[in-house]
């Protein structure tokens, strides 16, 4: 009778990584900072993964911090206007997205700053005529809903998406 085998557990499965040392841990990190403006959670989460303890963690963030690798105003700056340029996202789910990040609300309203109001609306306009050529609806009420729907889902304020609605599909 064949010897059969156990499945492995899950600790047997997960990658064996390599511990780094503080400094070998510092030189990634700066590399991965320098790549791209990271948010402090995850850069922590990063240097834990790298097998660092809570206070070396603390340590290597303030020395981020100190020499310009990590900056939360600079983060929420490109955040929010990469997801408004790139994915057309609005305001309150940008804003959100933020909030998870752990940023302060001084830092998530100087990011929003980044956004012009007049490419706003006009986005937002743009992104309401794209998804109506689209669509497929009974009645301009049901067409409304569904546009403002998907507007609202982007994370664009209610009252803008409805305003812009009526200049759009007026009645």
């Amino acid at each position: 009778m064949p010897v059969r085998r156990s499945t492995p557990d899950a600790f047997e499965t997960q990658k064996k990584k390599k511990r780094l040392s503080l400094a070998e841990a510092a030189a990634k990190i700066q590399n991965y900072c320098a790549y791209q403006e990271r948010s402090h959670k995850e850069v922590k989460a990063k240097l834990f993964e790298y097998g660092l303890f809570g206070n070396q963690v603390d340590e290597l963030l303030s020395q981020l911090i100190t020499d310009g690798f990590l900056n939360e105003q600079r983060f929420a700056k490109a955040y929010a206007g990469g997801k408004f340029r790139m994915k057309k996202w609005g305001r309150l789910k940008i804003k959100n997205e933020l909030e998870f990040l752990g940023l302060t609300k001084n830092c998530i309203a100087q990011g929003l700053k980044e956004i012009d109001e007049h490419a706003y609306h006009s986005a937002l306009t743009t992104l309401l005529q794209k998804k109506q050529v689209g669509l497929q609806a009974e009645t301009i009420f049901k067409q409304r809903d569904k546009l403002a729907r998907y507007a609202i889902g982007k994370g664009y304020e209610p009252d803008l998406v409805w305003q812009v609605l009526k200049e759009i599909l007026p009645d």
